[in-house]
């Protein structure tokens, strides 16, 4: 069983890769189960058709300890399984917290038992490595393999560097390794380029450069995936080879952060300043 973290900045795409990416590995046949870590509980939606996904803090709130995996958990697309942490009542306690209830909950749940063969396990984690919660799928082992979305944009990559710090942090007491980036296209000059190079000076490699098509967004108004809505769109071939490309990585590095001078050198390189 892989078991494999999605980070990223807020905003730049994480639960859309990932759903797409999920999808695409579920129609090769194989068992995917979705561990929704952002509070939005958005993380398996497309996947499920829409249907909002009762969380596992709702469920310990509504019903106490006595809950089962059927409580908390949904069957998706091709067979995917599907689970959302939540979060806390807004204005109440650490988001970050819901991530570590929920996860220690599947575990005593039985969720990642071998009788259940799964052979990938992604946590759909909110925004940059900020703190102990978000960090805890790979502080704890809980993943061990992290894709990085990003894009062309400053803040998407100084987000992806700050990201590569923790990784870094975490690597050197556990088996967490940097699995590589994922392009997922703003529109911006040379964007592939750079994030190839941004790659290369972490010691990675850029997985996919997924281009900008609006059929995304029309597939996410229907409340599916792309290779659900349009299993035939160039775009749903993107998501497979992307999918494809995961499934044969076995690049996996301890990643060489920039210093903050070197990754805005790398933007003016590119033509985004000035």
């Amino acid at each position: 069983m892989r078991k494999i973290a999605i980070y990223g900045k807020g905003g730049i795409g994480k639960s859309t890769t990932t759903q797409n990416t999920v999808a695409g590995l579920a129609e090769m046949g194989n068992k995917v189960m979705v561990v929704g870590c952002d509070p939005k509980a958005d993380s398996t939606r497309l996947l499920l058709g829409g249907l909002v996904q009762r969380t596992v803090l709702d469920t310990l709130r509504e019903e106490g300890e006595d809950v089962t995996l059927d409580d908390v958990q949904k069957d998706g697309f091709c067979n995917t399984v599907c689970t959302e942490s939540g979060g806390p009542e807004p204005g109440v306690g650490c988001a970050g917290r819901g991530i570590i209830t929920s996860i220690n909950l599947l575990e005593q749940l039985g969720a990642y038992a071998e009788s259940r063969e799964l052979d990938y396990v992604f946590y759909d984690v909110l925004g940059d490595v900020v703190c102990g919660g978000f960090a805890m799928p790979i502080r704890e082992g809980k993943a061990e393999e992290i894709y990085i979305v990003v894009s062309g944009e400053m803040m998407a990559m100084y987000a992806a560097n700050n990201i590569c710090k923790g990784i870094v942090k975490f690597a050197e007491a556990g088996t967490v390794r940097l699995g590589g980036l994922i392009c997922n296209s703003r529109n911006v000059d040379n964007e592939k380029e750079m994030i190839e190079e941004l790659a290369k000076r972490l010691g990675t490699k850029m997985i996919h450069f997924v281009p900008r098509d609006n059929v995304v967004q029309r597939a996410e108004i229907n409340r599916k995936t792309v290779i659900e809505f349009e299993p035939a769109n160039d775009q749903a071939n993107e998501y497979r080879t992307l999918a494809k490309k995961i499934s044969e990585n076995d690049l996996h590095i301890i990643p060489t952060p920039l210093a903050i001078e070197e990754l805005e050198q790398l933007l003016m390189d590119y033509g985004l300043a000035g």
